[in-house]
C-alpha cells in the first residue's frame, strides 16, 4: 500500500502506511494497480478501458471510498451511487459513466469567469482590497428602513461601580413603598434598618464584596448597579473560562415577597430560551441569599442613552429621533410575544430594561415576571409605565402593551407628568407637536394605552404590524422618494388608480382571513351574481366574520347599501370590537353620500390600524368630499409619500382639493409625484395639462408645459390632438395679443402665429380623418382651414 496514489476524488496525495499524506483518508479496500494509475493516465484512457464493469449484487458492500453503505436494487442505500462489481474498490475515473452521470446538472459544467484570485494570478495583488457590497450585512434595527447609530460595547470591568450605595432619594420600603433611610438633622440616612411605617426590614448595603465567591463557582468583582430586587453584582465563572456574567441578589433576604420573587423568577427563566432574552444560566444561594446567575449584556440601555443625550443638550431633553424609537421597540416585540406565547407576562418594561450592543438589542431584568394565570406572587411595576388595571386585577398580555406604549411616548418626547398629571392619560394632541406632527403614532400610542385593556391591541405581534407601518409613514415622511417602494398590507389589497375621487369599490379591499372557519367554504362560492351568491351566503353553515363581510359586500354590488349596513351591525353587536364591520359601514355611506357617517366610520378603523394606508385613503376620500379639504390633503399627502402603489390615487387627490383652492403651482406639484412607472402615469400628464390650462393660461411658459406634459406620454391619437388643439388654441391667443420672445416654443412647436397655425391645422385635419360622422368631419376640416397661414399660392 506504501506510496499508492490516493483514490479519494480530487486528492493528489500518496497513501503511506495506510493513509493519504494529504487528506488523511484511509486508503479504500482491496486498492490494487488500479488506485495506482497517474491522474493524467486515468484521464487520457478511453472511456471504455475504464468501465466500472458489472453491477454489483444487492446486498453487497458498497465499492464507493469511504461508504459503509449496502447495494440494494443496484444503489447504495447510503451514497445513492451505483453499486458495481470487481472495481476491487478503485474510484471511477474522471471520466466515466458515473461520474457523468451526477454531474450532468451541475453548474460545474458551465465555464465561469475568472474572479477573486483567479483574477488576481499575474498581478501585484496578494489581497482584497476594499469590503465589497454591504447589502448582505444590513442592520438589524430599523427593518431596513432607517439606521440606528451602534452602541460600542462595553467593557465589563469599567462598569463596576467604585462606591456602591443607593441614593437617599431612591430608599423606599419594599414593602409598602414609605421612604426610609433619609437624612435627618444633619445626619446621614442609615442603609440598614426597619420601615417605621409597617416594620419591614431593610438593607441597602452589598452583601457581596469582591473576592467573594459564590455557589463555589462565580467570583465577585464588584457591584454594577442597584435594582428593585437588590443589588446588581458582576462576577467571573471560574468553569467556565472565566466568562463574566452578572448575580442578582435580593433588596432583603428578609422580605418575604422579594424572595418569592426570585423563585419564582428561577422557575419561569428555565424555559425562556430567545435571542432578544438575557440569559440565565444558573441559581445559586450563598450565605442564606439567593442570586440568579445570568448573561453579561455589556452595552447601554435606552435610559443610558437617553442620558447621554441630555449630557450631550447641556441638561435639556433630547428625545430619541421617532423613527429610531419605533425601531427598538420594532425590534424587541418578537420577545414579548415569545414570553406571551409561553404564559408569562413581563410586567415592568421601561427604557432600563432594554440594553443595545452593537445593533442588536436585549431585553433584561426579568425580575418582575410572573405567569398570566399566577394570582398570588408580588406584583411589580414602576409608576408612569404600569396599567392602571393591574393593582386591581393584575398584570395580562394587554398590560404589557401599555408599558410599551408608555416606552414609546418617554422615548419620543420629554412627557413631563407621565407619573403626575398623566399617569393613566395621554396630554392632548392639539397640545403636542409631536402627536401633531406624526398624527399615526399618536393613534398607535393610544391604542396601547387605552383606559379599558379590551381596547388595547390583541397581542405583540398584531402591535408589531401596526407599528412597522407607522415606521415607514415617519421615515417617509422626511425621506424623499421613499414610496418608490411598496410593502404589501396583511389587512389590505392595493387601491385601484383614478384620476377622480375614488369610488366604494375602486377603495383596497380587505384581505381574507385565512383562519375563519369558513374560509374554505367562502373559498368554494362560484356564482359571479351577487344576487345569487347572497342566497348561497344566507346559508352558511356558520354566521362567522368572513360570512357577514361577504354578505355585506354582496349587498354592495346590489347597490343596497342600507343592507350592508344591516349586515355590519349584525357582525358589531357579535363582536364589538370588529373594525372591518366599521369598514363596511364607510363603504355604503359612501355608496349613499353620507359623508359624515363615512368620514366618521373610516377615522375608528384608522384609529384600530393607524399603521395601515386603506383607511387614511378612504378617510381622506370621504373628507375631500364632506368639505374638509385640509384634513383630506395631508392624509394624501401620508399615502402618496409612503407606499408606491398609493402614490397615482393619492397624488390625484392632493392636486384635485390643491386646484379646488386655485393652488395650481401646488397641483402640478403633487401630480409630479407619480413616477412614470406608475401606471397611472399617463392620466397623471393629462390631469397636469388640465391644471395648467385651467383658469385660461395667459402665460407661455404654462402652456407649453402643458404641452410636454401630452408630449411626454403615449396615449390615444384622437386624445393627443385633442389636447394639442386645446393648447396650441390658447397659446394662438396669446401670441396674437402679445409679444412672445422668438425663442419661445409650446412643446416642439414654436410659439409664433406661423408655427402655431401649422400645428392646429395637423390636429385639426388628423382629428377630421378620424371622425365617425360626416357632419363632425366637416366642421374639423372648417376649423383646419380657418386657422391656416393663407399664402398667394
Amino acid at each position: 500500500m506504501s506510496n499508492a496514489t490516493c483514490t479519494q476524488p480530487g486528492c493528489s496525495g500518496t497513501v503511506t502506511d495506510g493513509y493519504c499524506d494529504v487528506c488523511g483518508m484511509a486508503a479504500a479496500p482491496g486498492a490494487s494497480a488500479a488506485a495506482a494509475v497517474s491522474p493524467s493516465a486515468a484521464s487520457a484512457a478511453p472511456a471504455a478501458a475504464v468501465s466500472s464493469g458489472p453491477a454489483a449484487a444487492d446486498g453487497s458492500a458498497c465499492t464507493q471510498p469511504g461508504c459503509s453503505g449496502t447495494i440494494a436494487d443496484g444503489y447504495c442505500d447510503t451514497c445513492g451511487m451505483a453499486g458495481t462489481a470487481g472495481s476491487g474498490g478503485a474510484t471511477p475515473a474522471a471520466g466515466d459513466g458515473i461520474s457523468s452521470v451526477s454531474t450532468r446538472t451541475s453548474s460545474s459544467r458551465v465555464e465561469s469567469a475568472a474572479i477573486g484570485s483567479k483574477r488576481a494570478h499575474g498581478t501585484a495583488s496578494t489581497r482584497r482590497t476594499r469590503a465589497g457590497s454591504q447589502r448582505m450585512r444590513a442592520a438589524r434595527l430599523g427593518a431596513g428602513l432607517t439606521v440606528v447609530p451602534p452602541a460600542p460595547p462595553v467593557d465589563a470591568s469599567k462598569a463596576i461601580n467604585p462606591d456602591p450605595q443607593v441614593p437617599e432619594d431612591k430608599r423606599v420600603c419594599s414593602k409598602c413603598g414609605t421612604e426610609i433611610g433619609r437624612s435627618r438633622d444633619g445626619q446621614p440616612g442609615r442603609t440598614e434598618g426597619f420601615c417605621p411605617q409597617c416594620g419591614q426590614e431593610f438593607s441597602f448595603s452589598p452583601k457581596l464584596g469582591p473576592g467573594d465567591v459564590v455557589g463555589g463557582q462565580y467570583e465577585v468583582v464588584g457591584a454594577i448597579a442597584h435594582g428593585g430586587l437588590g443589588w446588581i453584582y458582576l462576577a467571573k465563572d471560574r468553569n467556565v473560562s472565566n466568562r463574566w456574567v452578572v448575580l442578582k441578589g435580593l433588596l432583603n433576604s428578609g422580605d418575604p415577597d422579594a424572595l418569592a420573587a426570585a423563585i419564582a423568577e428561577q422557575q419561569f427563566l428555565a424555559q425562556v430560551e430567545h435571542p432578544l432574552i438575557v440569559e440565565i444560566y444558573n441559581f445559586v444561594t450563598h450565605e442564606g441569599a439567593g442570586y440568579i446567575v445570568m448573561e453579561y449584556v455589556g452595552g447601554k440601555s435606552l435610559k443610558q442613552i437617553l442620558k447621554q443625550r441630555m449630557r450631550d443638550n447641556n441638561g435639556a431633553y433630547d428625545p430619541l429621533p421617532v423613527d429610531q424609537a419605533l425601531a427598538y421597540l420594532l425590534e424587541v416585540l418578537p420577545a414579548f410575544q415569545y414570553l406571551h406565547d409561553l404564559g408569562l407576562v413581563y410586567c415592568d418594561f421601561k427604557p432600563d430594561n432594554l440594553i443595545q450592543v452593537g445593533d442588536a438589542i436585549k431585553l433584561i431584568d426579568l425580575g418582575g415576571v410572573r405567569k398570566i394565570d399566577d394570582p398570588d406572587s408580588a406584583i411589580y411595576g414602576t409608576v408612569g409605565y404600569q396599567a392602571p388595571e393591574v393593582p386591581e386585577v393584575g398584570p395580562s398580555v394587554a398590560s404589557d402593551i401599555y408599558t410599551i406604549g408608555r416606552t414609546l411616548v418617554v422615548l419620543c418626547m420629554e412627557f413631563r407628568g407621565y407619573q403626575g398629571t398623566y399617569l393613566h392619560s395621554l396630554p392632548p394632541p392639539e397640545s403636542t407637536p409631536l402627536f401633531a406632527q406624526y398624527d399615526s403614532l399618536y393613534w398607535l400610542i393610544a391604542k396601547c394605552c387605552a383606559p379599558d385593556p379590551a381596547d388595547r391591541f390583541a397581542s405583540a405581534d398584531e402591535l408589531r404590524v401596526q407599528l412597522l407601518g407607522v415606521l415607514r409613514e415617519v421615515v417617509a415622511s422626511r425621506t424623499q422618494g421613499t414610496a418608490l417602494t411598496s410593502a404589501a398590507s396583511v389587512l389590505f389589497e392595493s387601491p385601484a388608480t383614478s384620476s377622480a375621487a375614488l369610488e366604494w369599490s375602486q377603495l383596497p379591499s380587505l384581505r381574507p382571513d385565512t383562519a375563519d372557519s369558513q374560509y374554505a367554504w367562502l373559498s368554494g362560492l362560484g356564482a359571479d351574481d351577487p344576487k345569487q351568491r347572497l342566497a348561497d351566503l344566507e346559508q352558511a353553515p356558520e354566521h362567522t366574520a368572513e360570512v357577514w363581510l361577504a354578505r355585506a359586500h354582496a349587498a354592495l354590488e346590489m347597490q343596497e347599501p342600507a343592507r350592508a349596513r344591516g349586515y355590519a351591525a349584525d357582525l358589531l353587536a357579535e363582536d364589538p370590537w370588529e373594525w372591518r364591520a366599521l369598514w363596511v359601514d364607510g363603504l355604503a355611506a359612501l355608496q349613499l353620500q353620507d359623508w359624515e357617517t363615512a368620514k366618521a366610520s373610516f377615522n375608528a378603523v384608522y384609529q384600530q390600524v393607524p399603521g395601515e394606508l386603506a383607511p387614511k385613503l378612504a378617510l381622506a376620500v370621504a373628507c375631500e368630499r364632506g368639505q374638509l379639504p385640509e384634513v383630506a390633503e395631508a392624509l394624501y399627502a401620508t399615502c402618496a409619500a409612503t407606499d408606491a402603489t398609493y402614490v397615482a390615487p393619492a397624488s390625484f387627490g392632493m392636486a384635485r382639493v390643491r386646484a379646488q383652492r386655485s393652488d395650481m403651482q401646488g397641483a402640478v406639484t403633487a401630480l409630479d409625484q407619480v413616477p412614470s412607472t406608475s401606471r397611472g402615469y399617463p392620466e397623471s400628464r393629462q390631469l397636469r395639462a388640465d391644471v395648467l390650462l385651467s383658469g385660461g393660461a395667459q402665460d407661455i411658459a404654462l402652456l407649453d408645459q402643458a404641452m410636454r406634459s401630452i408630449e411626454s406620454v403615449s396615449m390615444d391619437p384622437r386624445t393627443r390632438e385633442t389636447y394639442t388643439v386645446r393648447i396650441l388654441g390658447q397659446a394662438l391667443k396669446v401670441v396674437l395679443s402679445s409679444n412672445a420672445r422668438p425663442d419661445a416654443r409650446v412643446g416642439s412647436h414654436p410659439a409664433t402665429e406661423s408655427g402655431l397655425r401649422d400645428g392646429l391645422e395637423r390636429s385639426y385635419r388628423a382629428l377630421a380623418r378620424d371622425a365617425t360622422e360626416h357632419r363632425q368631419r366637416v366642421e374639423l376640416v372648417n376649423q383646419a382651414n380657418a386657422v391656416r397661414m393663407w399664402t398667394l399660392t
